[in-house]
């Protein structure tokens, strides 16, 4: 199943799942050795070698041969040409480098393959394609990245998309031939110098530990990926039929270059290249935890999240090597530092294995349980065990063999964490052998002293633990309930009404005692503690405006973490925007929502106590109540499960299409970001279509880049729902669209606040034309029909009085 796992056994995959398994790689470079030359197709006859190499038809990529890093090792290699960060995608001979170039040829051979050659002639690789004796067989390099080797005009007999070795690439498939039974597999490189290395896609370690799943492929996109179902570049296809089943993206906009890959820590990546910056940039990253990804820290060591060093090593291990640790390379893991004599005395009397203990542990997989009746027997009998590494005792014996890995630092009252009992050599624990007994010594000098003094202290914890649980009780405001799970089974009728799911969880319809109707959201990938979550709780439910979801309960009940908020019988302004096709949303009632949904946020970030950032403002998260009035939902949810903002890569959070650019460009996150999605929201609040959608001839364009221009074009009235015919206010619907240009400018500092969002909305301050935003300017210069051109005085701050944003 596995086709690289001789190279790279330790490395993360991807498959897909289901009676087929496909496994995605990357490998991504930005300092490889890469000579320029003359650029040819490959014909019957004619060979590469050298720093020769072969250009697709309009320059996008290029084919040859390239030494990775500091390596000395040579591949043959497909690699963007277009962009001055060489980025690797298809690598031919990744198992069987070769030290030269100048004798090695790459070729196509008699039967028809391609063949490379090392200096005696000896093949290194070859296509494997069909055999074919015509004259007219030629490998040609296409602009999509493909290598085609073909036979006339018409007859593909091998292509590099059907044996992925590095990207992902728009336009390729990830599948199986239902007839042949073959797969395409592949694995991440090993390190950035050496390439060793159900309808669903998942993650994998070593080809057997998952840790990630997409969810199943339900008609439209993958269940546990919402980014796949929302507005994007992209459009994701899957395909189940009798010949192949297989898996496809493509990019709306010719002008985006993006790749998908897992890099050696194992985390899946999607990337695109900025022309602003000319860099690669992250926009989704699954999973978000990084300690999810199976044996981050390598054997014994130990991945904590909240650590500004992701992985440490065991108490009595050290890093092997320890140089790889220090470029953040954890994959080696840890080594003991001294021996296990395996047994409880050694053979000089001296004193021999013992146990450590290492509480709040995620516990390893794969334990093998045994019979014993007490925790006592359980130490023993992995004393016993020379093999013996590990052992728990929770509602019954388990131990372990061999190497420990997935080793994680848990919070308190999360309900995976346990209590692991690690084997160690007596000279590694924290005392020496001669304080120890020293420590006994005096221990057992006063005891009888300690012993009174106990009585005392633990009657003083009992009332200290008493009082601090009844003000933890009161802490609760008289309008926030506490509730029980059992509890939340009634309400919910065991959770039998589901109204959706998001980010954050599942919400279901409840009704309390007094028929009041609830939505209760059950958490998922909460990393807080059962203190702090009531404390945030507690901070969230203070937080009341009209214009924001009341939240009026909770739950904390070992692992299970529920809210309970106020029930909008309006639903939420996606379902009437996008879903329903309803007529009820005319101007008035959605000029009506914009300023509430301004307010609201405008509450979260200058009013509360501290700032309150949403981070994922779009249609799906404003609810309305009865009356259509609108209410910011899920708000202060980053925090309350402890998400950490300060590793902007492994935590960005929001949907595409929304996303601000500082998510993605590694600049501090600030309130500005919800600004630019509230501008992002209003476009399709004008115009009732999602951010990707399709134009007048039936072509898909990123509605924004459209939409901008044409308010400085001054065209708004074609911006405005159809459903309308043209009935709504002109001086509103300009104010509104002016406003969405100015809060989607690439610089958070050209936006407004929301405050200022509010006052021009209600008509306090005016606002001047909007310039065109530079990162959409970007996206569509190429495009015939988008022509705008900066002028130098267009960037001004919009902020300063002075200028032209208000007047």
């Amino acid at each position: 199943m596995v086709l690289f796992h001789a190279f790279a056994p330790m490395d993360a995959e991807i498959r897909l799942c289901s009676s087929l398994s496909i496994f995605l790689l990357f490998f991504l470079f930005s300092s490889l050795k890469i000579q320029h030359c003359v650029a040819i197709d490959i014909s019957l006859g004619q060979a590469l070698s050298g720093n020769q190499t072969i250009v697709s038809k309009e320059g996008h990529f290029e084919l040859g041969f390239f030494t990775p890093g500091n390596s000395r090792n040579y591949y043959i290699g497909i690699w963007y040409k277009t962009i001055p960060v060489q980025t690797v995608i298809w690598v031919a001979n990744r198992a069987t480098p070769i030290s030269n170039t100048s004798s090695a040829e790459l070729k196509i051979s008699e039967d028809g393959k391609l063949v490379l050659l090392k200096s005696s002639k000896i093949p290194v690789w070859s296509s494997n394609s069909t055999p074919s004796t015509s004259n007219s067989t030629v490998a040609v390099l296409l602009d999509t990245g493909n290598l085609v080797i073909s036979k006339g005009s018409n007859t593909t007999i091998w292509q590099s998309f059907d044996h992925p070795t590095g990207t992902w690439m728009p336009g390729g498939w990830l599948g199986v031939n239902n007839i042949t039974g073959e797969y395409q597999s592949t694995t991440s490189w090993e390190n950035p110098e050496n390439p060793d290395g159900s309808n669903q896609f998942v993650l994998l370690w070593n080809g057997s530990e998952i840790y990630w799943s997409s969810g199943l492929w339900n008609g439209q996109y993958f269940s546990a990926v919402p980014g796949t179902r929302e507005s994007t570049p992209f459009n994701f296809t899957f395909v189940d039929n009798m010949q192949r089943k297989y898996a496809m993206y493509t990019i709306l906009d010719s002008s985006f270059i993006t790749l998908c890959f897992i890099d050696s820590s194992g985390l899946l990546r999607q990337w695109y290249w900025l022309n602003s910056t000319q860099k690669w940039q992250t926009v989704f990253t699954q999973p978000l935890a990084q300690c999810d990804v199976y044996s981050l820290c390598g054997a014994f060591g130990i991945c904590d999240q909240k650590s500004l060093n992701t992985c440490r090593c065991s108490h009595g291990f050290e890093p092997a090597p320890l140089k790889e640790w220090e470029f953040n390379v954890w994959k080696s893991g840890c080594m003991r530092k001294t021996s296990l004599r395996c047994s409880n005395k050694s053979s000089t009397g001296g004193e021999g294995d013992r146990f450590v203990e290492m509480t709040n542990m995620r516990l390893p997989a794969n334990p093998q349980n045994l019979t014993v009746g007490s925790a006592k027997d359980c130490e023993q009998a992995c004393l016993n065990n020379c093999s013996c590494t590990a052992y728990a005792y929770v509602s019954g014996c388990s131990i372990w063999t061999g190497d420990l890995r997935n080793l994680q630092q848990l919070d308190d009252g999360d309900g995976r964490a346990g209590a692991l009992h690690l084997q160690l050599a007596a000279s590694d624990f924290p005392a020496s052998n001669s304080s120890h007994k020293l420590v006994i010594d005096l221990t057992l000098s006063v005891i009888g002293g300690i012993l009174g003094i106990s009585f005392v202290l633990v009657g003083l914890i009992w009332a200290f633990q008493r009082r601090k649980q009844i003000w933890m009780e009161k802490q609760v405001d008289g309008s926030l309930i506490q509730f029980t799970f059992g509890d939340f089974q009634r309400v919910t009728k065991n959770f039998s009404e589901k109204l959706g799911s998001g980010g954050f969880g599942s919400v279901f319809k409840g009704t309390l005692i007094d028929s009041t109707e609830v939505a209760v959201k059950k958490l998922e990938g909460f990393r807080q503690g059962e203190e702090q979550f009531r404390t945030e709780v507690s901070t969230l439910a203070a937080i009341q405006h009209v214009n924001l979801v009341h939240l009026r309960g909770f739950c904390t009940e070992g692992s299970k973490r529920l809210l309970v908020y106020e029930y909008m019988s309006g639903g939420s302004l996606d379902s009437h925007l996008f879903q329903n096709k309803s007529t009820v949303l005319d101007w008035k009632t959605r000029y009506q929502i914009i300023p509430g949904i301004a307010r609201g946020l405008a509450y979260l970030h200058e009013e509360c106590r501290e700032c309150i950032i949403h981070c994922d403002i779009k249609p799906d998260n404003i609810l309305l109540d009865k009356d259509f009035c609108a209410k910011v939902a899920d708000f202060g949810m980053a925090k309350l499960i402890g998400r950490d903002f300060s590793r902007v890569l492994t935590t960005i959070r929001g949907t595409i299409g929304y996303l601000a650019p500082e998510w993605i460009s590694g600049l501090p996150i600030t309130s500005k970001v919800d600004v630019y999605s509230f501008g992002m929201m209003l476009f399709e609040l004008v115009s009732g279509k999602r951010n990707t959608t399709q134009s007048a001839d039936g072509r898909k364009i990123f509605y924004p880049s459209w939409v901008a221009a044409k308010v400085v074009e001054g065209d708004i009235f074609s911006l405005l729902d159809h459903g309308f015919k043209g009935a709504a206010d002109l001086d509103e619907l300009t104010r509104v669209c002016r406003v969405a240009c100015w809060c989607i400018q690439e610089s958070e500092a050209h936006r407004p606040t929301m405050g200022q969002v509010v006052q021009i909305l209600e008509g306090v301050l005016e606002v001047s034309m909007p310039p065109l935003p530079r990162a959409l300017q970007l996206l569509t210069e190429d495009q015939s029909q988008i022509r705008y051109h900066l002028s130098s005085t267009e960037y001004n701050d919009p902020l300063d009085q002075s200028q032209d944003f208000l007047q």
